[in-house]
């Protein structure tokens, strides 16, 4: 794949219309889209950039110098994302979240401080999981698309919420301290 998570969410977007940088960042933010890909506000212009040198989108001038600069996607553009797409929905590639490094050095923490660490974890996670249904709410009725994106990072946060709930991590120290 040729395409960043970035870039293909980027390209995506304006395959759906054609779109200057502002109305990128409220698509983003209006679908927490940064809660499942490395994409900020800044690197918004850099990222279509990178797809403007590859040929991807092209850039319409604006009708005034204070007009902002329209991208549309070029005929590659569509071709490299229908390809991209392809590839980021079949393939699957391991998962590498930093809570496995962290279970995976569980003897280093006392008892007491493994159940501190999975109680914040488990609290961010009732904070995600709430501010995932709301943005979602708050923008119904959704494309089918746009709905599962939403489902699809609920699920995941509710899953990891159940092993929350259903494990106990096991190789704690067992010493004074607890």
């Amino acid at each position: 794949m040729d395409l960043t998570p970035a870039e293909l969410t980027i390209l995506g977007l304006v395959i759906e219309r054609p779109r200057h940088g502002y109305d990128l960042e409220r698509v983003i933010e209006e679908r927490g889209i940064r809660a499942w890909t490395e994409l900020g506000f800044s690197s918004i212009y850099y990222v279509l950039n990178k797809l403007q040198a590859k040929g991807y989108v092209a850039a319409e001038p604006g009708r005034s110098s204070r007009s902002r600069r329209v991208y549309t996607a070029t005929a590659a553009g569509r071709q490299s994302a229908t390809q991209a797409v392809i590839a980021a929905i079949s393939d699957v590639t391991p998962l590498r979240p930093p809570l496995l490094a962290g279970l995976a050095n569980l003897p280093l923490l006392t008892n007491s401080q493994v159940a501190a660490a999975l109680d914040e974890r488990r609290e961010q996670l009732d904070q995600r999981i709430r501010s995932v249904q709301a943005a979602r709410q708050a923008q119904q009725p959704l494309p089918p698309f746009v709905e599962s994106i939403f489902e699809y990072s609920l699920s995941l946060l509710q899953a990891e919420r159940q092993w929350l709930d259903t494990s106990s991590p096991t190789g704690t120290r067992h010493d004074a301290e607890d």
